[in-house]
């Protein structure tokens, strides 16, 4: 991995490519385990969070993978991860509001199904918990998985865009 100093002092932009995998990699993974190994399956809000760290997880990745060889060292790249990032925390703030009744929510709720025969589907369906935007289904010191979705993704987001801002050497 880089350096974080060139003996010029200008600081490589290793570590924000490393934060801007990090974060969406370690909160999706953070998310899918709250689903499939606690139960606790996601509302639509929780999704639309969820596609924000998806979308961020390709552009972090091809910074890493393909930065030596970009005339910017991948730094487009890092802030486009960090811009789905900060997208998410945005979504997530939002959602926290909603679940403290500062905003008004959406009015659909999701389901889970996981394929089968048509009959098989639809006991599924009917079967399945309904999931509402409006709850909180798990909390931290008062603070539910939105809420520190948004103070983690917007903190990060707004560290790597900060790291990318700061003249950088490109490794080649």
């Amino acid at each position: 991995m880089a350096t974080l100093a060139s003996a010029a002092g200008a600081p490589s932009l290793g570590p924000a490519k490393a934060l801007a995998l990090i974060v969406p990699a370690a909160l999706l993974a953070g998310a899918f385990a709250f689903e499939h190994i606690g139960g606790l399956y996601p509302c639509e809000m929780c999704w639309w969070q969820r596609w924000a760290h998806m979308v961020a997880l390709p552009f972090a990745l091809l910074a890493w993978l393909l930065g030596g060889r970009l005339a910017d060292g991948g730094r487009l790249l890092v802030r486009l991860a960090a811009a789905a990032i900060l997208a998410s925390g945005l979504i997530a703030v939002y959602h926290a509001g909603v679940e403290a009744d500062i905003f008004e929510g959406i009015t659909q709720c999701t389901s889970v199904q996981s394929g089968g025969s048509n009959a098989e589907l639809l006991a599924q369906i009917m079967a399945a918990p309904i999931v509402r935007c409006d709850e909180v289904p798990w909390s931290l010191w008062g603070v539910s998985m939105a809420g520190w979705n948004a103070i983690l993704s917007l903190l990060a987001a707004l560290f790597i865009l900060w790291m990318t801002l700061r003249p950088t050497r490109i490794r080649r």
